[in-house]
């Protein structure tokens, strides 16, 4: 059988953040921050391997009259052609060091990262203002990639395991715009993956939602969906934008809840590449392809369900770490073990549920309990991620789980709103009239077309 495995972590991983987090505007972006008991203001910077760089760099802090009270150096584990600098200053400089930062990103670096200032008691988490800020934490990941765990099947296989690190490189080295490597499946890979489409295929038309069953055969015909063929990221990804603006990113292993979540915001779905290991083609202690082109993947290319999915992104962003908890079971018990009523039938719409031939067979029989969608009492249930679900929660449809998804996360503590703005592919935060205002404007401009649409159709 399969295994139900946590994607977006809760009670058994820590989140892989550094303290308390803070929240700061410069220039419409956020940087991370973390409160310092002695005062401090702390940052990371990168610079190229190349002589007198450091000098140059260093010299924007003497003409500001910046005394550094600690450096150190390492090779940048993001790009091997540079190194990173850690530095502390007084936080008596706060309005220099500003300007300084301001000249890193502009003259000579372009990548720096400030991790903290004074405390503040109104500060919040980071969360990623552009797409390309997913640059930042895409390689954070929590477990596996090419590293695995005693118990998982590929343990004892060297060959297995460099292949995982294989893919583990690819998705280590991907920045965003640029097109996901292609990658040549072994025979024995694609014999595994022809397994699992097999089997599951069969159960599609009796247990699957009717935007899975939809979207299926246009995966098909499109984007190599056949049992001896494992479609490419990249055909599946510009598939999916065409569809409802939803693309796919290559990771190499688990991201924490905060960065995974902050994804789906963007539209942006993070998609392991490697496969399960052949000897278990029916069973996986993680996510895998299978897991995600199978499971996933048609329900992102529903208008509907894209939306909702994005809804649980951007409720996520700046929330306080026990509300990312929360919304991260949301998550599990609606996009990855979610049913939905369609007609007078139950059909299975979650990846864990598509993805596994048993769990799919085993959650529509009189086994387990079932219990209508709420996000409130949803939020706070709990649930193995070894076996499977003895409790699977019913949404009477996706546009219903939405609303009330919006509904919880009005509840979220944060001092804003934010939305998503799909031409510049960034985060607005509005905190601000002027922010209002440009968002009521967009707002009056489609409701002017609708209504103008409306009369014609009259």
């Amino acid at each position: 059988m399969d295994a139900a495995y946590k994607r977006v972590n809760g009670d058994h991983q820590p989140e892989a953040e550094p303290g308390a987090l803070a929240l700061r505007k410069r220039r419409g972006s956020y940087l991370e921050e973390e409160t310092n008991k002695s005062g401090m203001i702390t940052c990371i910077f990168s610079l190229k391997e190349e002589v007198g760089a450091l000098a140059k760099g260093l010299r924007l802090f003497e003409e500001k009259g910046i005394n550094l009270t600690h450096i150190e150096s390492r090779p940048s584990r993001m790009n091997k052609e540079e190194f990173e600098f850690y530095i502390s200053v007084d936080s008596s400089c706060s309005q220099a060091i500003d300007e300084v930062i301001d000249c890193l990103r502009t003259q000579i670096s372009g990548h720096v990262h400030e991790l903290s200032r004074n405390k503040q008691k109104d500060k919040v988490p980071w969360f990623p203002n552009d797409i390309q800020d997913l640059d930042r934490f895409a390689n954070q990941i929590l477990s596996y990639g090419s590293e695995l765990d005693a118990d998982h099947p590929g343990f004892t296989d060297q060959v297995y395991r460099a292949r995982r690190k294989e893919f583990a490189d690819i998705a280590y080295n991907y920045r965003h715009g640029q097109t996901i490597p292609r990658v040549e499946y072994t025979e024995e890979e694609k014999a595994t993956w022809g397994t699992v489409f097999k089997e599951l295929k069969t159960l599609y038309p009796t247990h699957a939602c009717r935007e899975h069953n939809r979207v299926f055969p246009l995966l098909e015909r499109y984007c190599g969906y056949r049992p001896d063929n494992v479609p490419q990221l990249e055909d599946v990804s510009r598939f999916l934008q065409s569809c409802t603006g939803f693309r796919l990113r290559p990771v190499a292993g688990l991201l924490s809840s905060r960065d995974f979540l902050a994804g789906l915001a963007f539209r942006v779905f993070h998609s392991t590449q490697y496969i399960r290991h052949s000897s278990k083609p029916t069973y996986t202690p993680e996510p895998d392809i299978c897991h995600e082109l199978l499971g996933h993947v048609p329900l992102f290319a529903d208008l509907g369900f894209a939306q909702f999915s994005q809804e649980i992104g951007l409720a996520s962003l700046g929330a306080p770490d026990e509300y990312i908890e929360k919304l991260a079971t949301v998550y599990w018990f609606t996009v990855e073990f979610g049913l939905c009523k369609q007609g007078s039938e139950i059909r299975a719409y979650g990846a864990g549920l598509l993805s596994s031939f048993g769990e799919l067979q085993y959650c529509l029989t009189d086994k387990p309990k079932l219990e209508s969608f709420d996000p409130e009492k949803t939020s706070l249930q709990k649930y193995p991620i070894t076996a499977y679900q003895p409790l699977y929660y019913i949404a009477e449809s996706f546009e219903d789980a939405k609303e009330k998804v919006r509904k919880f996360a009005a509840t979220i503590p944060r001092p804003f709103s934010v939305h998503y703005n799909p031409y510049t592919q960034s985060i607005e935060v509005l905190d601000n009239n002027q922010q209002l205002r440009n968002l009521a404007d967009s707002i009056s401009c489609e409701m002017g077309k609708l209504c103008e649409a409306m009369r014609k159709m009259e």
